[in-house]
């Protein structure tokens, strides 16, 4: 099986080299050839062009920035569309928006192949490792057919639904993340204010009943040791994510006050020249509105996750 990768980025990078240690023959193609150097060194192909590439693959794959994009990687000139095979199967791993899945869907089955939406959730370790969940959305039987070849990417791999489903999955999960970000940073900005100290705070909110069931881990990596830099995953990345989910609820007329009101504080922490800063820095603001300072030594927070 000939398989194709497009976006060999941070995530990208990492998913098209677990291909190759499971064993697939790659062809490869990026913005910037020099991603690439490492998978051809362990054998990949190069493909100047997304219609060149696919005019060679069975299966393909995309790790793209979001739906502007994936959009003319898949429909432009040169694009996907103008060279995939019949019967192919095309899965986007990016974040996206519905409407764009849909549309590049439709367009791949008038030529008799399949696309499918397959975003990811894991992070950059979890992308290293292969400890990362993948959501499906299309046709069943492709889902089946290629599952081979997406466990190489992945240890939790779901069908969802028809094309589309596994972006709303998606969606939820990283909006419904934000707006948890954004309360537990009011909350515990407030705890501080009011006298208690971080670690010890962190510490007995960690055991309560919400804290077990690790919550509040979400302040370790970047919250308490106010450590933005470099960043897990880039705020501009999220604030896209964010945005894409709030327009679902707008379209399917939900209300999503928690969730717009996450997006406000991203795009502020836009406006501070944020964008390249781990997302959570929007905790920050918090914290400056609320007059307080939070940096808890490394080590301390080390041994109370031991703990």
């Amino acid at each position: 099986m000939q398989v194709g990768f497009i976006g060999l980025g941070t995530m990208g990078g990492h998913m098209a080299a677990n291909l190759q240690k499971a064993g697939f023959r790659l062809i490869v193609n990026d913005v910037r050839r020099a991603a690439a150097e490492a998978h051809l060194a362990g054998g990949a192909t190069w493909a100047d062009t997304p219609r060149a590439l696919a005019a060679q693959c069975d299966v393909i794959f995309t790790s793209l920035p979001g739906p502007p994009e994936v959009e003319a990687v898949a429909l432009g000139r040169d694009g996907l569309i103008e060279g995939v095979r019949a019967d192919a199967a095309y899965f986007d791993l990016s974040t996206n928006a519905r409407a764009t899945v849909r549309r590049i869907s439709a367009a791949f089955a008038d030529k008799g192949a399949h696309m499918l939406d397959a975003p990811v959730s894991g992070g950059p370790r979890g992308a290293a490792t292969r400890k990362l969940a993948l959501w499906i959305g299309g046709e069943r039987a492709v889902f089946e057919r290629c599952k081979p070849v997406l466990d190489a990417i992945g240890d939790q791999v779901r069908y969802i639904g028809p094309v589309g489903q596994a972006t709303v999955a998606k969606l939820v999960h990283n909006v419904t993340g934000y707006a948890i970000t954004a309360a537990i940073a009011e909350a515990f900005t407030m705890g501080v204010k009011a006298g208690v100290d971080p670690q010890t705070l962190f510490e007995a909110i960690r055991a309560g009943a919400i804290g077990r069931r690790r919550t509040y881990d979400y302040l370790v990596d970047q919250f308490l040791p106010g450590k933005y830099d470099p960043p897990a995953f880039a705020l501009r990345l999220a604030h896209k994510d964010v945005s894409l989910a709030t327009a679902l609820g707008r379209e399917v007329d939900v209300p999503m006050r928690l969730c717009n009101l996450a997006l406000e504080e991203m795009t502020e922490a836009l406006g501070r020249g944020w964008a390249d800063r781990d997302s959570r820095i929007i905790m920050k603001l918090q914290q400056e509105r609320a007059g307080v300072d939070i940096a808890v030594d490394p080590e301390k927070l080390r041994k109370a996750m031991a703990e």
